[in-house]
């Protein structure tokens, strides 16, 4: 019998901690917001899922969700809410609500806010590799704000410019449908 994990409670919401299952609504969950790059919903917590990253992302119009990259896994998306830009291999690609993008491994790629609206997107990764990324430098994405100058394979080098530092809060009324 697999054990239900336990939601530890803290000032930012509720973090599932250990092995097992659980149920947690993302309203109640803790999320993060790195300076510059959006929230997202911490849903794995302490637990940190071993097969699969799965995170509810928020964009204000303009703001990209990390650096223009691409993973040695593959990863999938969905808008639930809003619009925003896909820079994809090079090329932009707006989306809208119910868009589903999928990027198999190696597909480089940055999403960034749009619209008049936040947008919300679910992002589930892969991860059966050894999570290799690299941050290739790419014009398009780099009128965004949102691609490295220099080519890397290391993410302090990537995200030199925004805070690391985990930066938890509470769910903030009204970035959820």
């Amino acid at each position: 019998m697999v054990p239900e994990a336990r939601l530890r409670e803290t000032s930012e919401g509720l973090v599932p901690e250990g092995e097992g299952w659980f149920v947690l609504n993302a309203r109640q969950a803790r999320w993060a917001q790195p300076r510059g790059l959006g929230r997202s919903c911490d849903l794995e917590g302490d637990a940190h899922f071993p097969q699969l990253g799965f995170r509810l992302v928020v964009l204000e119009p303009g703001q990209p969700n990390c650096m223009y990259h691409g993973e040695s896994d593959q990863e999938d998306f969905l808008v639930v809410a809003g619009e925003c830009l896909l820079v994809v291999e090079g090329q932009e690609r707006p989306l809208r609500q119910w868009d589903f993008v999928h990027c198999p491994r190696g597909t480089r790629h940055v999403f960034v806010g749009a619209g008049q609206e936040r947008c919300v997107i679910v992002m589930v990764g892969a991860r059966t590799s050894q999570g290799s990324v690299v941050y290739p430098v790419e014009e398009a994405a780099a009128r965004h704000g949102a691609s490295v100058a220099k080519e890397t394979t290391k993410p302090e080098e990537a995200y030199a410019r925004y805070s690391r530092q985990p930066c938890f809060l509470p769910y903030r009324d009204g970035d959820l449908p």
